[in-house]
């Protein structure tokens, strides 16, 4: 038969696995999902850019004045003199005023208000560098013997525009401010002492070099703006879990704290509830019993018998409420002892005996010689077996029948099995019967209901005891409770112990 293992409730045998519902957690949760979801469009980031303009001018502060100087050594070596290290100390000395301003501006921070200022600023310092290129498109050795020397100043051009666009891509016009004069000035040149055909080729090529990076800057800053307004997504949407997620705790540590507290008042009332119920017991068996005298009524005789039997009825109940209060406050203890399972087992199959006899219903015990002592509360241990046969008295058919198996596990430990062929119970309802005060579908058409508390009770016992507990189940083929107890509790070394096919199918 296709077994169904039950999942595990936890130690205050609490069913978990659906929270109620919080409805501001749900509003806060909402909110931040919906501003993730929504993209109207990307914000500004302006200062966020010019502080990302500023690094990137510091990080690269030496890049531009290096490749300055390595044309301006290589037109020392070709026979420029003088003029092209006046040209790269006049720039160098504009780049170092650049990188002034954005030490200046990392140092004293600025405000959203005086965003617009220091792109002014930058852009100012920008349009200083440019005329230093601009200066570079004058330069000009007859002597040199570079006849192309034109299109070696356009190629240095747009080899600076693609540095510029790449450390000021945070600032997209500062590639325009630094280079629309020097191009300008090189076209003009060109267009003055225009001696080939290759020259007017340069001048187009440093147009579409200018809009290309221009082009290229702005990708880049678009991309940069993008990953900001994510990463302030993302932010927001994390402050927002985090508050979430303290409500959701608040929420629980109050809901733990309400429970703990319905379990100490239950667990501090068992005198309390139990006192006047005992009297109502017992005065209702002495006038069911007639033992002070006959009763004439027999009205009164059977009155007298039903209020016995629901005073009975509601002891179990409080019997339950209170057992599971008390393990849920933490305040039932076990008294262990060395224990025979099997002892247990029979003396709860004759307390059930008479009542399966009455519906029909035959007890089968099949228990493992040899059986071993293990350390356990006798009282619990009897509770779980009373509970498991009471169960399955109650969902068995007449004429049915209960195997009680008690054996050796795989593992070297001990295990009790009850299991019945009654109707058995759907795979979707076995967590719920395994929670707090949950009941089947079957259970609540059954004409003897119950709390709901017996299996959850069971399952807190044989935890306490550092068991399993497994609830296996078939519809229309019946249902198997199986208890097992660890080996640690075995009381001898149980290398030689009895392995039966029963004991094996069980680990």
């Amino acid at each position: 038969m296709a077994l169904l293992d039950a999942i595990s409730a936890d130690k205050n045998i609490v069913d978990r696995r659906k929270l109620p519902r919080n409805k501001d957690l749900s509003v806060v949760v909402r909110r931040a999902r919906d501003r993730l979801m929504e993209h109207a469009g990307i914000r500004h980031f302006e200062r966020e850019l010019l502080f990302m303009h500023t690094r990137a001018l510091i990080v690269n502060a030496a890049m531009l004045p290096l490749f300055i100087t390595l044309i301006a050594v290589a037109g020392v070596l070709a026979g420029f003199g003088r003029d092209v290290v006046v040209w790269a100390g006049i720039t160098i000395g504009l780049y170092v005023i650049l990188g002034l301003l954005a030490r200046r501006l990392e140092k004293i921070g600025i405000t959203n208000e005086q965003v617009k200022n220091w792109q002014i600023i930058y852009l100012g310092g920008h349009f200083l560098t440019s005329m230093g290129w601009a200066y570079f498109s004058f330069l000009s050795c007859s002597t040199c013997g570079i006849s192309l020397f034109p299109v070696i100043q356009a190629v240095v051009l747009i080899l600076a525009m693609a540095i510029t666009a790449i450390i000021c891509s945070a600032l997209r016009a500062a590639i325009l401010a630094a280079f629309t004069v020097p191009v300008i000035t090189y076209t003009i040149l060109a267009t003055s002492h225009l001696q080939s055909p290759i020259q007017a080729t340069m001048v187009v090529m440093l147009f579409a070099g200018l809009a290309f990076f221009y082009l290229v800057a702005t990708r880049l800053n678009r991309s940069v703006s993008v990953s900001l307004a994510l990463q302030a997504e993302k932010d927001a949407l994390i402050a927002e879990l985090e508050t979430a997620n303290a409500m959701s705790d608040e929420g629980r540590r109050r809901a733990e704290e309400a429970n703990l507290a319905k379990s100490r008042f239950l667990a501090s009332m068992s005198h309390e509830l139990r006192t006047p119920l005992n009297a109502i017991l017992g005065f209702s068996e002495v006038m069911a019993k007639e033992v002070l005298g006959p009763i004439q009524n027999s009205t009164y005789r059977e009155y007298a018998g039903d209020i016995h039997a629901s005073g009975v009825h509601l002891l179990n109940l409080i019997n339950e409420i209170l057992d599971l209060s008390r393990i849920e406050a933490g305040r039932y203890s076990i008294n262990e002892e060395p224990l025979l399972l099997t002892d247990i087992a029979e003396e709860c199959i004759h307390m059930m005996d008479l009542k399966a006899r009455n519906k029909g219903i035959r007890l089968l015990p099949q228990f493992e010689t040899g059986m071993w002592p293990m350390q356990a509360d006798e009282r619990s241990l009897r509770q779980i077996i009373l509970n498991l046969l009471a169960n399955a008295v109650k969902f068995t058919p007449q004429n049915g029948r209960i195997d009680i198996k008690v054996g050796w596990t795989a593992g070297g430990g001990q295990y009790v099995s009850v299991r019945d062929n009654g109707p058995g119970i759907p795979p979707e309802e076995i967590p719920v019967v395994l929670s707090a005060f949950g009941q089947g579908s079957i259970a609540i058409k059954n004409a003897e209901q119950g709390t709901g508390l017996g299996l959850p009770i069971v399952q807190a016992l044989v935890h306490m005891h550092d068991g399993e507990f497994h609830l296996f189940s078939k519809l229309r083929e019946g249902t198997e409770a199986l208890a097992v107890f660890p080996r640690a509790r075995v009381l001898q070394n149980m290398d030689s112990a009895p392995k039966s096919a029963a004991a094996k199918k069980v680990a």
